[in-house]
């Protein structure tokens, strides 16, 4: 395994870079992206005003977006997880956008959520899952049960492995003792990208209540006409929310509940954030 070298709390720590080729090769050249997004709190039928745990960004100037999905176990405490997340993409967006990289080199992930952890200061914890794109290939980093899926000719061709201690129970970041930091993070590069491929991050809503299989189906069925990433996430957030509300599909969560041990029985009442990201040329 590659490690890189990071900068924690004036310590130097090995972060773990993960490798992954896809497919053949690309040539190397001015890489344009499109990029659309659609976010349902779980709780906005009974409140409108609700913006629930998730928050994300697209920072399309520097072909970057994240999510993050509050942790909302702190409820109880009476904490908004939200509020967390929210200032975490907002810290993290940024200090992606005062990076000023040279032409051939991309935006330093790390020193990013590094930067946007530091920077935030509200009660709470969150997953993390930031992806940025250059020359045709991905660079992600990722914290938690967020994720993202590559779609190539309506086929899913790589699936980013989430981070968990068990079931239900992800790696977040946050400022409470037992929170986890951005050491903990794992970063991976997908290489080769080509035209045409269809990027999909998401939160847990999402990833607990779709499979690969269903969102190809939206792909190949909402791309015969070209492709609008906006409408994408969208029709991809409201079968995800459709599966959420169903007490017998089986869904991801319900397979991860019977591998844990435990009974659970239709999708996961959860916020739901989708980002659709296009390599258009």
């Amino acid at each position: 395994m590659i490690f890189k070298k990071q900068l924690v709390d004036g310590k130097v720590v090995l972060i773990p870079v993960v490798l992954v080729p896809v497919l053949q090769e690309q040539e190397r050249g001015c890489m344009r992206m499109s990029f659309g997004s659609h976010y349902t709190p779980k709780d906005k039928a009974g409140n409108p005003q609700s913006k629930g745990d998730d928050a994300h960004f697209i920072c399309a100037e520097k072909n970057t977006i994240g999510v993050a999905d509050g942790v909302g176990g702190w409820a109880r405490y009476g904490v908004d997880a939200g509020k967390y997340a929210r200032q975490l993409m907002s810290n993290i967006v940024t200090a992606v956008q005062r990076q000023q990289p040279p032409l051939n080199r991309i935006v330093d992930l790390g020193q990013a959520l590094e930067e946007g952890f530091l920077n935030t200061k509200a009660m709470g914890s969150s997953t993390a899952c930031i992806v940025t794109f250059k020359d045709y290939y991905l660079r992600a980093i990722n914290v938690g049960n967020s994720g993202f899926m590559i779609f190539r000719n309506s086929k899913c061709v790589y699936k980013l492995l989430i981070q968990q201690r068990g079931f239900n129970y992800p790696y977040q970041l946050g400022n409470c003792m037992t929170c986890d930091k951005p050491c903990s993070a794992i970063v991976t590069t997908v290489e080769n990208l080509l035209p045409g491929d269809i990027i999909v991050l998401g939160t847990g809503g999402l990833l607990d209540n779709m499979f690969a299989e269903e969102i190809e189906d939206i792909v190949s069925k909402g791309t015969l006409e070209g492709v609008n990433t906006e409408q994408l996430a969208s029709t991809i957030a409201h079968l995800a929310l459709f599966n959420s509300m169903d007490k017998n599909v089986d869904s991801p969560f319900a397979q991860a509940a019977r591998l844990a041990g435990l009974k659970h029985n239709g999708g996961k009442r959860d916020d739901i954030t989708v980002i659709v990201g296009h390599v258009i040329a």
